[in-house]
């Protein structure tokens, strides 16, 4: 099971966490390109004051459904735990078929549950909490990818910031991966750091100013 942990370098500003559930379809150890994009997302948050972890979902038996528990045998009400403890969620996805991967849906199916949740205000307990998304792949899509996800993560309560995804693809009908790359280009990485400022920027605000009730 791969879980990383990223630890900030210091700030003066109100303390923040994120989590990056990784949506891959390999499990730990194999290597992972969204896992790779996820880690240095979170190490860009970290330049922020915002401490994090990833977390790999194939690793773990999340059962398929709408509900905040599945039952027996279900992972998903621990990585709740991590996403509703955190400020920041980034999911992070390859691009199979010109879709988010099939982990990723599975997600945003279970995270529709929080629908059905709200604190002693009404509010979603999703409200308040910002979200942003990784996307790697070897064709075309980055942009059609990230904006099923940005509905879908709007839809259950999350916000987004400008410049709410980071991503790679490579040359269309080649095989080079993320990973492989002997440098992070400077596009990706100078998208990673916008990712990173805008969405502490705006966790920062919601967390001394969460939305009204409905």
């Amino acid at each position: 099971m791969e879980t990383t942990q990223i630890h900030p370098e210091g700030s003066g500003a109100a303390p923040l966490r994120a989590v990056a559930l990784v949506c891959s379809l390999r499990p730990s150890p194999s290597r992972s390109s969204s896992q790779l994009l996820a880690q240095q997302t979170l190490a860009a948050l970290a330049e922020h004051g915002v401490s994090g972890e990833a977390i790999r979902v194939a690793d773990h038996d999340v059962k398929p459904g709408v509900e905040i528990d599945m039952g027996e045998g279900d992972a998903w009400p621990g990585i709740r735990e991590s996403v509703l403890g955190s400020d920041i969620l980034i999911l992070a996805t390859p691009i199979w078929l010109g879709h988010p991967s099939s982990i990723a849906q599975r997600v945003l199916e279970r995270l529709d549950a929080e629908l059905s949740e709200s604190d002693d205000q009404g509010r979603p307990l999703t409200y308040g909490k910002v979200a942003a998304v990784c996307v790697v792949g070897n064709e075309d899509g980055a942009h059609k990818v990230s904006a099923d996800l940005f509905q879908g993560l709007n839809d259950v309560g999350f916000s987004l910031a400008p410049g709410a995804v980071t991503y790679w693809v490579g040359e269309a009908m080649q095989s080079t991966d993320y990973q492989d790359l002997d440098t992070t280009p400077d596009a990706t990485a100078s998208t990673t750091k916008t990712l990173a400022a805008n969405a502490v920027h705006l966790a920062r605000l919601l967390k001394g100013a969460v939305y009204s009730s409905p």
